[in-house]
């Protein structure tokens, strides 16, 4: 996987982060607090997805094309379709 180390990096930042969330409730923070923190959740899970996305398209569609099988490539089109779709909601 070829952003592996960035995806490891912010996957721990973000434990981190969902963590930080749990302390904040059980310590009775603010709503409003926990909220941004829980959008700033979001925002990086989201920065995750992209990278993992990008990493799928340069590599398995990429391999796909390249590898002129047609059944692959729709395979391949549908899952990215159905990822994106999910990404979305």
């Amino acid at each position: 996987m070829q952003n592996r180390d960035a995806i490891l990096k912010r996957l721990s930042r973000l434990n981190g982060q969902v963590q930080g969330v749990s302390r904040m409730v059980e310590d009775g923070r603010d709503c409003i607090d926990v909220l941004n923190q829980t959008a700033a959740i979001r925002s990086a899970l989201r920065a995750v997805e992209r990278l993992l996305i990008e990493n799928h398209a340069r590599n398995c569609m990429e391999d796909a094309i390249q590898s002129g099988d047609q059944d692959r490539q729709r395979i391949m089109f549908r899952e990215v379709v159905g990822l994106l779709e999910k990404v979305r909601e």
